[in-house]
């Protein structure tokens, strides 16, 4: 593929805080000194002031998870016609409903389409295989990769795994109120950041505190993010008698800067593609405390950059916690392997060189 005659589409379902979302920006950042144009498709967001700033045009259609008719015939009539006013060659799709689309409109036979898979899933194996079926598939991670091989099976041969990434924090930390006076007040920070939703386990994460708490009454916990189980978990604070403890920081737009100013990460997650908070966390040298599951387990190595739980388990979440509170020495060693660990595999760097590769080569 010659790049420099490309007109791209990203089409994801929304431009809001996330990890596919930060991977369409990644890519707008990649390809847009390279290609002859970029534009977005999704239903909108935060992240659009972003691709404003970046000069690159974001097209609203309605949300393609919501399975109704109008929806549909809508989406139809709003894809058509970007991809005719804006003389599209390359369709990138960051969602199975978007390849959904492409696959549904034969769109395939007149651009290049290229899938990135960014989690592990168990069903609408039909449609997932319909979906993908003419597609130039990247996987952002070796787990997600096999989800798609064993489950949907999809061959090997299809498929190229391309590591999620973050660019590397060299902005000044700014100090969070909040944070800043827990520190002067002498208290360890431990922070969980991710949509408030089912997927990321902040339950358990929360669950987690009485036991910490009672070992080590200076933890605090930061909760940091926002959605649908959030009036949840907060009632689950309050009933617990944990409003000294926990903090519900809302979401932010400077997730490596917060997380500079963290003593420790949890990611709680019940299942994830190849999660992002990780690799930040790494990324600014932090240690993580993380549920084993799908991709988590490529990023964090047990015991040298963090640690490994089961998933849905508050009792072994609090268990590595009060560890690594009372082994100062080695968390010290575990956050320069977590530094180490995010430059040799899951820098910018390497994200941008796989794609352009990637792209090249179709």
């Amino acid at each position: 593929m010659d790049l420099g005659l490309q007109n791209i589409l990203f089409f994801a379902r929304t431009m809001g805080l996330g990890g596919t979302e930060n991977v369409v920006l990644q890519l707008c950042e990649i390809f847009k000194p390279v290609v002859n144009k970029i534009v977005v498709c999704s239903c909108g967001g935060i992240n659009e002031k972003k691709l404003e700033e970046m000069g690159i045009k974001h097209y609203g259609i309605k949300d393609i998870e919501i399975k109704k008719t109008e929806v549909l015939f809508h989406n139809i009539k709003e894809i058509k016609r970007i991809i005719k006013k804006e003389s599209i060659t390359v369709i990138h799709t960051h969602h199975r409903m978007a390849a959904f689309y492409v696959a549904l409109l034969g769109l395939y036979k007149k651009c290049v389409f290229i899938n990135t898979s960014h989690n592990t899933f168990g069903n609408k194996k039909f449609l997932t295989r319909f979906a993908y079926s003419h597609a130039s598939l990247a996987a952002c991670g070796e787990m997600v990769k096999k989800n798609l091989v064993d489950i949907f099976e999809i061959p090997d041969r299809r498929i190229t795994v391309i590591h999620n990434a973050v660019k590397p924090f060299t902005g000044r930390q700014i100090a969070d109120p909040l944070m800043e006076r827990l520190y002067r007040e002498g208290k360890f920070l431990i922070g969980n950041i991710g949509r408030l939703s089912k997927q990321k386990g902040m339950e358990y994460y929360i669950g987690a505190v009485s036991a910490v708490i009672g070992k080590h009454p200076n933890a605090r916990f930061l909760v940091i993010g926002a959605g649908e189980e959030e009036q949840k978990l907060k009632d689950m604070v309050s009933q617990g008698g944990l409003e000294d403890s926990v903090y519900f920081m809302g979401c932010r737009d400077d997730i490596q800067n917060i997380i500079s100013q963290l003593d420790l990460v949890v990611l709680s997650s019940l299942w994830e593609g190849l999660p992002l908070t990780p690799i930040e966390a790494f990324s600014v040298g932090k240690a993580v405390v993380a549920t084993a599951v799908d991709g988590t387990v490529e990023i964090i190595e047990d015991g040298k950059n963090g640690f490994l739980v089961e998933p849905g388990n508050s009792g072994q979440i609090s268990e590595k916690i009060n560890w690594i509170i009372e082994h100062p020495a080695e968390r010290k060693k575990m956050e320069r392997a977590a530094m180490e660990r995010y430059q040799d595999e899951f820098s910018f760097q390497k994200l941008a060189e796989g794609y352009v590769k990637f792209y090249e080569e179709i």
